[in-house]
C-alpha cells in the first residue's frame, strides 16, 4: 500500500511539475512579445515555412474529407429519406469540426515534428549556446517568431481548408450524387453562421499556437544525443495532437454549449 501511494504521489508531482515548467515556458514566450528586439527576418521565414508550404497538404486533407463526408452523410441520410441534408451537414460539419481539427493535426505532423527536430538538433550541436555567447536570446529568436507566425497563420489555413473541403463535398454532391450545383451552393451558404465561421477561425489560432509552443517547449528540453533529438520529436507531435483534441473540446462547448 505504501508503495503505490508513494508511486501516485510521485506520478502527481512529476505531472504538477512539468505543467508548471510549460506554464513558465509560456509566459516567458508571451513576456517578449512586448519587449524588443524583433527578429522580423525569423518571423517571415516562420510564415512561409508554416503557411504557404502547408497549402498542399491541408488541401488535399480537406478535399477528401469533405467528400468522404458528403458520401457518408448521403448513405446514412438515405436510411431516413434524408439524402436532402447533405449540403448543411457537409458545411457544419467541415467548418465547425472536421476544418479546425484536421488542419491542426496535419500542422502538428508536419510543422511541429519539424520546429521540435530543428531546435533539438541545435542544442545538440550547441547552436542554442553560441546564441547566448552572442547575447542573442534563444527565446526571443526561436520560439517566438514561430509562435506568432503559427497563431496568426492558422486561421488562414483553416479558412482554406473550410472552403476547399466545402468544395470537395460540392464536387461529389453535383458530379456522384446529383445534386444541382446552385441549390447546394444556396443551402451551404443559408445554413452557415457567423458564429460557425468565427468559432472555426478562433480554433485554428488555438491550435497554431499549440502546434508551435509544443515543437519549441520539447525541442528546447531535448536531451543530448540522436536519442533525445527522436524522442523530443515524438513526444511534440503527441503532445501537440492531444492538446489539440482537447482545446477542441473546451472551445467547442464554449462557443456552442447554449
Amino acid at each position: 500500500m505504501t508503495r503505490a501511494l508513494a508511486a501516485t504521489g510521485a506520478a502527481t508531482l512529476g505531472l504538477l511539475a512539468a505543467i508548471g515548467r510549460l506554464a513558465i515556458f509560456v509566459g516567458q514566450t508571451l513576456s517578449h512579445l512586448v519587449r524588443p528586439p524583433f527578429y522580423m527576418r525569423e518571423f517571415g521565414h516562420a510564415l512561409v515555412q508554416i503557411g504557404y508550404f502547408s497549402l498542399p497538404v491541408v488541401g488535399l486533407t480537406a478535399l477528401f474529407t469533405g467528400g468522404a463526408l458528403a458520401l457518408q452523410i448521403y448513405a446514412g441520410g438515405s436510411r431516413f429519406d434524408a439524402q436532402a441534408v447533405v449540403p448543411q451537414i457537409v458545411a457544419i460539419g467541415m467548418v465547425r469540426e472536421l476544418g479546425p481539427v484536421l488542419v491542426g493535426l496535419m500542422i502538428a505532423a508536419r510543422v511541429t515534428s519539424s520546429i521540435a527536430a530543428e531546435i533539438a538538433t541545435m542544442k545538440v550541436t550547441e547552436q542554442i549556446d553560441a546564441l547566448v555567447t552572442l547575447s542573442t536570446n534563444p527565446m526571443k529568436y526561436l520560439t517566438l517568431p514561430r509562435v506568432l507566425a503559427a497563431t496568426l497563420v492558422m486561421p488562414v489555413l483553416v479558412g482554406i481548408g473550410d472552403v476547399i473541403g466545402i468544395m470537395g463535398g460540392f464536387l461529389v454532391g453535383t458530379e456522384r450524387l446529383g445534386f444541382n450545383a446552385a441549390a447546394y451552393l444556396q443551402n451551404t451558404a443559408d445554413f452557415l453562421t457567423r458564429l460557425d465561421i468565427v468559432s472555426s477561425l478562433a480554433k485554428g489560432a488555438v491550435f497554431g499556437f499549440i502546434a508551435a509552443l509544443m515543437g519549441c517547449y520539447y525541442g528546447m528540453q531535448s536531451d543530448r544525443g540522436a536519442m533525445g533529438v527522436g524522442r523530443a520529436t515524438k513526444t511534440s507531435v503527441v503532445a501537440a495532437a492531444v492538446l489539440i483534441l482537447a482545446a477542441n473540446f473546451l472551445l467547442t462547448e464554449a462557443f456552442f454549449s447554449a
